[in-house]
């Protein structure tokens, strides 16, 4: 005998449906694109050396990430030629947005410490160089010149700035090759871009220039 016709779709469990990834799922994303957008949400850079698989799976489904970060007031950022990924808060005059993405300044000692990265960088690839790198020691020597004189705690500062390439590696914008010795990466270009690197040194060379 056949069953009457109700007009309802038989429900199908969760284990039968292969778009559903948790109970009550109503996203519509498979999970490695979900993964790429939290991923992305999390960190402040998504580097195709890094991360080769979520960066292609990034590159497959461009538009649709960048729609959902849309949603949230959030810009996608896809650098190719650096290959590197990032997000930026949107800020529209015409629009009062909640903001999502909290500023994460860098401090005294990092400012200070991208600045020289970003010198040498753009030096380095001014010769022809591919690559640009630097020491710890060099480091500590440079940006300890643009501390307070008066301060005489140079352990302080040199601890200073050692925590400040600890941070600068684990976002990505140097990479320790040996002990002391640092490659840097194009992100810093990201960073610091030119018109800001060129504000901070005049600033600089000001403040060295002030009398005391």
């Amino acid at each position: 005998m056949t069953e009457p016709d109700t007009g309802f779709i038989d429900p199908i469990s969760m284990e039968d449906d292969p778009a559903e990834l948790f109970a009550g799922d109503a996203g519509t994303l498979d999970a490695e694109v979900r993964r790429v957008l939290v991923q992305l949400l999390r960190r402040k850079f998504l580097r195709a050396d890094k991360h080769s698989a979520q960066w292609r799976t990034l590159l497959e489904n461009q538009q649709i990430i960048a729609s959902r970060l849309n949603d949230l007031f959030v810009r996608l950022v896809v650098d190719h030629d650096r290959g590197v990924a990032y997000k930026e808060q949107v800020r529209p005059a015409e629009l009062d947005v909640p903001i999502l993405l909290k500023d994460d300044p860098y401090n005294r000692a990092e400012t200070l410490v991208l600045v020289h990265l970003r010198t040498v960088f753009q030096r380095e690839r001014g010769t022809g160089e591919t690559s640009a790198r630097v020491d710890v020691e060099e480091l500590e020597q440079t940006v300890l010149t643009y501390f307070d004189p008066e301060d005489r705690n140079l352990a302080r500062g040199q601890q200073e700035v050692r925590n400040a390439v600890q941070r600068l590696v684990t976002e990505g914008l140097l990479v320790e090759e040996s002990a002391g010795r640092y490659r840097i990466t194009p992100l810093v270009e990201v960073v610091l871009s030119t018109t800001k690197l060129a504000e901070l040194e005049q600033w600089l060379r000001e403040r060295n220039e002030a009398p005391a």
